[in-house]
Parts: C-alpha cells; structure tokens; sequence
C-alpha cells in the first residue's frame, strides 16, 4: 500500500521510543594535515532514533581533530545526548521536527553538532514512515548531483601532486582545495605555486588556512596566491573584521568557514561584507534547516555559496549532500569528500562519486542501509563496555 502523510496521520503518531548513540573509530588513507591538528583517524558519533511505528532514524556528530577544531567532540555529543538530549526525545512525536528542535534549542545552549545528529535522525526516521528522500521534506532539489572538491592535505608537496593526479585520472576530483598555515606563509605560497603549476587547467586549486595567519600575514600571503593561480582562500583569519578589511583587496575570493556558526553569523557577516563565499556546514550551522537559513542569507546579501565538510563519514556526508541539493544556487560547490578518506566502508551500498559529482540517492530517508556487521566491528564500546541506550517506559496498563 502506498505510504503518504495523510495513512500516517491517521495511524497515529509516532512516538520516540528509544535513542541509542555510540561511537565508530575509523582509520582514513593517509594523515590529514591541518593548521591545528594532523588527524590519523576519524571517529564518528552516530544516534538511532527508534520509533513507535518500526521507524529507524540514524544522525552523525563529527568532528575534526577531537576538540582542536572547536568545543564539541564525538565523546562529548555522545554524553550530552545520552544525559541531556534524551529525556526531551523519548515519547516526543517524531514527526513535529520543528517542534522537538525548538525544544531541544529552549533547553539545551549551543550543542550545534549534536543537535544537528538528532535532527538528521528525525527527517530520516520521517523519511521512512512518507516514503520521501530527505531533500524533498527539505522542500525538494534543484539538483541531482553535486562537484566534489578533494582536499590534498598530507604537507608533502610531490606526494599532494601525485594524490591529484590519481583523482584527476580516475575523474573523481578536479577542484583541489589545500591546507596550508602551518608553515612560513612564503613557504605556503610556494607548496601552492607548485601544485598550481602541476595541475595547469586540469584543476582549480583553492586553499584552507584555517585561521593559522595574521591580517599582516594574510596580505601577503593573498598576494602571492594570486600570482600562484590559487582562486579561493578560506578563512586565511579569525576575526570577521579582518575577514572584511582582507575582502576585495585582492584578486581572490574569500571565504568565511569557522566564523560561520548559524544563521545569526551569517546575517552578522553579510552586514559587515565580510565574506564573498559562505562555506556552509550542516554541522557547524546546528542543523540541516539552519543551513538553508544560512544559505538563504548568503543569497539575499549577494554572497556564493559552497557546501563545506566536518569530515563526516558517509551518514553525514549524505545528510549535507540532501541540504545542499536545495540550496537555490551553489556557485563553488562541495567537499563533500569525507568518506572517501577512510579505508573503510560502514554502508551497505557505497555513496557514488563518478565523473567528478557525488550522486544523491532518491530512496526514502537519506536513502541509505547501514553495514551492520561492519558497523559493529568498529564500535568503540564493543571493546571497551556496554553503549548507554535510553528507553522510554513503557505505559502502564490500567
């Protein structure tokens, strides 16, 4: 029988019965170099939400580096759910997302990463029960792929052009975006210049600073990225005023990242022109709706957009990916690469990256069936102790 909003309705809600969250250590192919931490590893936070009706929502927290990127960690989204965000959850009509969100936001301060898992997990669960793909309940595509973006990233400027060659023929990347700022900015410059040189017009290169520069170092380092050929620097600075001051001054367009943390921050730099790209994180914005938010500020103030990456494995990759698709314009596209840097797969089917696009799937939820076995052989707690699972009590009868 066909499935719709209205059969739902009429069987009733569907109450949360159960949130269950644990933690996935996975090893990626190679070190990951950032200005503020080398990664070796990635560990995910994942949350089932377990409903009345049968329905199962699954939502990832990600992080990079544990806590060097910024406050919360897989660890810590993993308590507070546990502790604060499942007494709110359980017996909640996991159909009123909106609803539960705004509970959940009265109740709980900023916790943007693990809200945005529990949210994930409901327009999942919810997908399940109308039979919809999550990007239509987001109030459907305006695309059915979206660009790839790969991060080269492991410091070494032969092996960064041996890794895009490889993309390159395996047409799997041609935008390249590098992590620089641990080095002397000249220095920076001339890994750039290099791999720039290599890759000619087979491949735009942009860079990532991660905040790692003064405003000082960041005129310099800009003026020499435009001689390199490099067309993009993300987040050369901290502070969005020096982002503004920095905007415009230079051949090359900047991008706001860390300075964006939802919709207020986003309003708050586009009145300042502080920023000409919005690298949007479904994450770092607190949800998937809060990054439509985003988004929709960025297009009202005349600012690009691109659709930005916490290193999600494959769930929340897919999550950003359902988002993303809505977005009414996506000048720059995505780096939705992230679980392409872990050697091993946790789905059933893997997402499917060919001719430099990401495909997003159309079966209802996020269109996704975990790897079960695979899933359970990575759990951190089945060598280290039991999950903490919250259940609701059962009603009494009489």
């Amino acid at each position: 029988m066909e499935t719709t909003l209205h059969n739902i309705t009429a069987a009733g809600p569907a109450l949360i019965d159960r949130v269950e969250t644990f933690l996935v250590d996975l090893p990626t192919i190679r070190p990951h170099q950032l200005s503020m931490a080398t990664m070796n590893g990635q560990t995910l936070m994942l949350v089932r939400l377990y409903c009345s009706d049968g329905s199962i929502g699954v939502g990832e927290g990600t992080t990079i580096g544990g806590l060097a990127y910024g406050a919360e960690s897989p660890e810590g989204m993993k308590l507070a759910i546990d502790t604060y965000f499942a007494p709110l959850l359980l017996g909640a009509d996991a159909s009123q997302i909106p609803a539960i969100m705004a509970r959940l936001n009265k109740a709980i301060c900023d916790n943007r990463f693990a809200k945005c898992a529990i949210e994930t997990a409901l327009f999942d669960a919810l997908g399940q029960r109308t039979g919809l793909p999550v990007s239509q309940l987001l109030g459907g595509r305006s695309r059915e792929s979206l660009p790839i973006a790969w991060t080269l990233a492991s410091g070494d400027t032969a092996k960064d052009i041996d890794e895009a060659e490889r993309m390159l023929a395996q047409r799997r990347h041609n935008i390249f975006k590098l992590k620089i700022g641990r080095r002397e900015v000249d220095a920076d410059v001339a890994h750039v210049a290099a791999i720039k040189k290599a890759l000619g017009d087979r491949g735009a290169v942009r860079v990532d600073v991660n905040m790692a520069w003064s405003e000082l170092e960041a005129q310099r380092g800009l003026a020499g990225l435009v001689d390199a050929g490099c067309e993009l620097v993300e987040q050369p600075v901290a502070s969005p005023q020096a982002l503004a001051r920095l905007k415009g001054r230079h051949a090359i367009a900047i991008m706001a990242d860390e300075s964006l943390t939802g919709p207020a921050s986003a309003f708050a730099l586009a009145r300042i022109g502080g920023a000409d790209v919005f690298a949007i994180k479904i994450e770092q914005s607190g949800g998937l709706r809060a990054a439509q938010q985003v988004a929709a500020i960025g297009d009202a103030a005349g600012i690009e957009l691109y659709g930005g990456t916490m290193l999600e494995g494959a769930i929340g990759t897919i999550a950003s990916a359902h988002a993303f698709a809505t977005f009414r314009e996506l000048q720059w596209g995505t780096e939705l690469f992230g679980p392409l840097l872990l050697t091993e797969e946790i789905l059933a089917e893997p997402l499917q990256y060919q001719d430099f696009q990401l495909a997003i799937p159309h079966r209802p939820g996020l269109g996704i069936t975990l790897d079960e076995e695979r899933l359970q052989y990575f759990r951190r707690d089945r060598k280290q102790g039991a999950t903490v699972t919250a259940v609701r009590p059962a009603k009494l009868a009489g």
